[in-house]
Formats: structure tokens, sequence, C-alpha cells
């Protein structure tokens, strides 16, 4: 049953990417929301089989690769944390596939979009339920590939193809630090499966583990968008929303905060790269706050959210806390993909426009929408009893307590302005006045059912899926499950700050203290939003005036952009272009030999890189084409040659065997 999971939608892509185009067409969704909810029902019967006696196992199809000393399986891990991750990938999938029959229908690229989905879902199931790094890291690349596949779907607009450029290579540099981790991984432990590596994890060095770990973290880096490889993410709103809400709010992005609990035990090794990890995530969170606060683009806010509760989760899992980076990562995927759909449901509404500017009063219009987005809005800013202030709380709750103090306060800050920008978002979209153009006024109506019942089941997960989960703080059933999977969480904190975990009954006045102010922070957020934007809605402006270098700082993003386009980019690509148009007059002197011809050859023309470069490969193709050309006058076709042939060899095989023994 476990290998179904990832087979179903492998066959859904399978078949839509074979077939769409001429036979299936506007019916691929059949085809692809089918095989993801028949993948989700196998991810629930192997999740309720689990909880009924839970003892991680592992399930083996087939020998993958057998180089000695290096064997690989495929084969699946059932354990809390994969069983998690199964569930959240598979559920919210299949109801953002539903969402997406509505919010695709009449694209040209209708079965395309869907054999991409389905693919999509493939590759994160194989990450998420591999029981080796090498089948995770196929699983790694697989959703990068995807996500280069549908950020750049609609590849003719020039600026979703640069987006799925510049995610793709990004990622390549955060991949970099994942294989080189990979390489230390196997000289040590000469294994690259799971348990073998936790196994040994003990044995590692301090050095080697902080190598390791931090490498880890660089290519969580890149595909969970932490400064510095964030920049890729804000610009793959490029893609259709449903994409945004499915791999860049709910599933992709997380991808890193999972691996690193899957290391758990190294990192326990390692409180260097903890704290690495916890400074990073840290500031990321920050810095990807204040830059929400000023955007206009719906989805832009959204995302540089996106980056930010991933910095949130990152500094759990730095402060030891894995399990509650894992409950903010499942609440996020509720809220977060619920946020992107309700948007999505506003863009379809308004024609594709996606300036806040020009909203307003869409409430009355659209009122599951509006009721289902503010819901999502109450989550992420942290109100009780909704799904984000459970895991939020107890993620400043553990970094205050684990001593890290400077950190709570980024992050308490962060929790301020997140509820400050993401309700400065509901009323600039669904309350006030009116902003829309008139031309599109009329058009304004409620989204399909495909599209609001999707958004009605993930606003129940929004309200429920934290309270069940994590209730009592910090020691609710999600700690009880996940626990397990992350033995070393105990162990970390340890290394990390010199004692044990504290009781849960000595702490009561500082939870309850620490819960205080995380609440307040939420409200005060809430309040300054609602006079900014409905009480005094003149205010920003005259505030955006008054504080212009600040504004267009923030509203510029730092201009992060243009300075790595400068220092980075723009001299690469100078580069490159001199290496292609390199005039090599007078440099021939410093080559000899039969490198000369081609050099003199290069110089005729002055472009190394055509002439030399892939003269050299052309030129060994001619050579090879040659004796071809010479051997292959030995093939004549008639039988009494080749018996000839064969007589002859015999002969000299006959009488090497006789003399060569009296040589010796």
């Amino acid at each position: 049953m476990v290998a179904l999971i990832p087979l179903l939608p492998a066959l859904g892509a399978a078949v839509n990417g074979l077939f769409g185009r001429r036979y299936i067409k506007e019916n691929a969704h059949w085809v692809a929301v089918g095989a993801c909810g028949l993948s989700f029902l196998a991810a629930v019967f192997t999740f309720t089989s689990f909880l009924r006696e839970p003892q991680s196992y592992e399930v083996r199809m087939f020998e993958w690769i057998a180089v000695d000393p290096l064997r690989i399986e495929l084969a699946f891990l059932v354990d809390p944390l994969s069983m998690l991750m199964a569930m959240v990938v598979t559920g919210v999938g299949f109801l953002i596939h539903i969402y997406s029959i509505g919010y695709m229908h009449g694209d040209g690229g209708y079965h395309r979009y869907f054999a991409y989905l389905n693919l999509f879902m493939t590759a994160m199931l194989l990450l998420v339920l591999a029981n080796n790094y090498l089948l995770m890291f196929l699983g790694w690349e697989g959703v990068g590939l995807c996500s280069y596949l549908l950020i750049g779907f609609w590849f003719h607009k020039d600026s979703a193809a640069n987006a799925a450029k510049k995610a793709f290579l990004v990622n390549r540099i955060g991949d970099a630090g994942f294989i080189l981790a990979l390489f230390l991984i196997y000289g040590q432990c000469k294994s690259l499966v799971f348990h073998d590596v936790m196994s040994q994890a003990h044995a590692f060095s301090t050095g080697l583990a902080t190598a390791i770990g931090i490498l880890l973290f660089v290519g969580a880096m890149g595909k969970s968008a932490q400064i510095p490889l964030y920049v890729w993410l804000p610009d793959a709103m490029e893609g259709p929303t449903s994409v945004s809400a499915l791999i860049h709010a709910a599933t992709m992005v997380t991808a890193g905060v999972y691996m690193v609990a899957r290391n758990s035990a190294i990192y326990a090794l390692a409180p260097a790269a903890l704290n690495f990890m916890a400074s990073v995530g840290a500031i990321t969170a920050l810095f990807a706050a204040s830059i929400a606060l000023v955007q206009r683009d719906i989805k832009k806010v959204l995302a540089y959210s996106t980056v930010s509760q991933l910095g949130y989760m990152f500094l759990s899992c730095g402060v030891g806390a894995y399990v509650s980076g894992m409950f903010h990562l499942m609440t996020h995927a509720f809220f977060k993909g619920l946020l992107f759909l309700g948007s999505g449901s506003v863009i379809h509404a308004l024609g594709g426009e996606q300036d806040m500017q020009h909203m307003g009063g869409l409430r009355k219009h659209m009122p599951i929408t509006a009721a289902t987005f503010t819901i999502a809005t109450l989550a992420i800013a942290g109100i009780p009893p909704l799904a984000g202030f459970w895991s939020k709380d107890e993620i400043l709750a553990e970094t205050f307590k684990n001593g890290h103090k400077l950190l709570w306060g980024i992050g308490a800050l962060t929790a301020l302005m997140t509820s400050f920008y993401m309700f400065r978002l509901l009323f600039l979209t669904f309350y006030g006045k009116s902003r829309v153009h008139h031309d599109k006024e009329h058009h304004l109506h409620e989204s399909p059912r495909t599209i609001t019942i999707p958004l009605s089941i993930l606003a129940f997960l929004s309200i429920f899926g934290g309270v069940l989960p994590g209730f009592p703080p910090e020691r609710g059933w999600i700690h009880g499950f996940l626990s397990p999977a992350i033995s070393s969480v105990h162990h970390a904190k340890e290394i990390l700050h010199g004692a044990a975990e504290h009781g849960a009954h000595a702490l009561s006045l500082l939870d309850l203290t620490l819960m205080a102010v995380s609440i307040g922070a939420a409200l005060m957020g809430l309040a300054a939003a609602w006079y900014f934007y409905l009480i005094r809605p003149a205010l920003p402006g005259q505030w955006a005036s008054r504080l212009k270098s600040i504004h267009t700082l923030l509203f510029n993003k730092y201009w992060v952009d243009e300075i790595y386009l400068s220092v980075f980019v723009r001299p690469l690509l100078k580069l490159c272009n001199r290496l292609w148009d390199f005039d090599l007059q007078g440099i021939d002197g410093i080559v000899n030999g039969a490198s000369r011809v081609a050099v003199k050859s290069a110089e005729e023309s002055g472009r190394f890189d055509l002439k030399f470069i892939d003269g050299v490969i052309n030129d060994i193709g001619k050579l090879f084409d040659k004796w071809h050309d010479i051997l292959r006058r030995w093939q004549t076709g008639f039988v009494q040659n080749y018996a000839l042939v064969m007589v002859i060899g015999v002969l000299v095989l006959a009488t090497s065997m006789f003399f060569i023994p009296y040589h010796f």
C-alpha cells in the first residue's frame, strides 16, 4: 500500500503527459484528481494502520543501485515524520487539484498543467517517504524540476520564463551543499540509508557533524528560501496561483525543514550548526516580514509571508524544538494554502488584477472567499484558538526557554509585523470602500464550487488543525507522535544549554506570560491595521511620505535583486561572453604541439569557445569517424571471410597457448 502513494500520481502524470494533448484534453482533471485522491486514500490507510501499531518499518521494492560497495534500494520508510508529511502533501495536494479544475478551466495547457502537478506530487512523496539520502535527493531534484516547469507554465510571458530560470539556478546553489553533505556522510558511514547513518551518528566528531549540518542547511536554504537564497520565491508568483499554494506555500518549500528534522541526530552533535540555523531563520523571518509591510501585489505579500514563516520553522529547529517546527509546518500548510487559494479566487473574480490598491469592498460580492480568508488571516496572525496560534506560540516559548532571548525578541517582533501586514491585506482587499476599476465591477462574483469547497475545508483545518493535535501546549498529541522519530531533541538541548528540559509545572507561570506576549503582539498588529486602513485610510499615505526613504527601501525589497544582478549575474555573464568570444592573438606562444594548431585556427575568428573548445571536441569526433570508416571495411558480409578470421584467431590462440609457457 505504501508504494501506491507515490506510484498513483506517477501514473496520472504519465497518462496526461502521453495522451492528454490528443485524446484526454479538457478531461485531464479526471485522471489527475483521481490519481491524487487515490494516493490520499492510500496515505490515510497507511497512516491509520501505523497509528494502530506505531512501529517504524521499511518497505523495500527492489535494488536500485548495486555498485560495490555502494548498494541502494528503492525503499520507503514509514515512521511518524514521513507519515505526517505524506498526509499533508496528499491531503492539501488533493484539495488544490480540485481547486485547479475551476481556476485553470479553459487554459490552453490544461492537460500539461495537470501532468506537471501529478509529477510534482510524485517527486514530493518520494522525498518524504525515502529511506535513504539518494532517493530523497532524487525527489529533491524532482520537485525542483517541477517547480521550474510550473513557475514557467505560461512560458509565453517573459516574466514567467525568467522567474522559472531564476528558481532553477538559485536552487542549484543550495543543492551543491546538499551533495557535498552526502559525500561526507557516505565517506564516514559507507552507507546512505537513514537508519545506518543515524545509528553511527554518535561517533561523528563535532567538526564533521558541524560541516555536514551546515552543508545540509545550505541545501535547505535554497529549497526553503532562506537568506541569502530566498530571492527566487517572490518571483515564483508568476506561476498559476494554485501552483503557488501547493508548491511555494504548503509542500515543496517545507522540504528543507523536513530534511533538517530527519537529520536531528546529526544536529544534536553540532551546536554551532544549530545556532547558525536559528540565527538565519530569525533574521529571514524579520527581513521578509518587513518587506511584506508595504507590498501592493496580493501574491507578493503572501510570498514574503511564506519566507518569513519558513524562517520561524528554522528558528524552531535551530533551538532544538524540532517537533514545534514540524507542527508549524503542518498548520502553515493549512492557513497559507488557504490564503493563496483565496487570493486566487480574488484574482479570478477580478480578471487577473493583483494590485490591492484596485480592490476593496469585495466581501459583499465574495462572501465565502472573504469569510475563509478572514479565518486564515486570524490563524497566521496567531489569534487563539486558531491553528497558527498553537504552533507559533510553541516556537516562541521554546526559543525563550532555551536561552535565546534575542532571537525570541526578533520572533515576537516578527509576529507583530505578521499580524499587521496580514490584516492590512485583508482590509485592503475585502473591507472599506471599493477601488475596483469600473470595467471590472460588473464581473465581480463568487467563485465556483470547485474553488469554494477546498477553501471551506482548509478553513476548517485552519480552525481546528492546531488545537486538536497541539493542546495542551508543548505536551499535545503531536509531541507524543513525533518524538520517537526525533529522539535526539532532548539530547540536543542538553548539549546546547547544559541542562535537561525543565518540568512543565515549574514553568507554568512563564508559559502563561509568554503566551500573553504572543497574543498581545497579534492583537496589536490587528488594532494597528484596523486603525490605519479602516478608521484613518489616509494615514498610510501620509506616513509613507513622511518616512519616504524607509518606505522606498522596503517597497524596493532592499534592492537585493539589483545588488545580486550587479555583483554576481552581470559579471558572470560578461565573463562567459568574453570566454566565448575571446581574442587569442598573441597567446598561442603559451601552448605547444597539437594544441597550437587549434589555437591558430581559433585566432582566425577570435572565437575561443567556438573554435578551440568546440573545435577540439569536434576534431575528436571526426577522428573516431575516420576510424569507423576503416573498421567497417572489415564487415564485408561474406561468410567465408568471417570463417577465415575465426580460423586465424583459433590458430593464433593455439599457438600462444603452446609457446607462452616456455617463455616463463
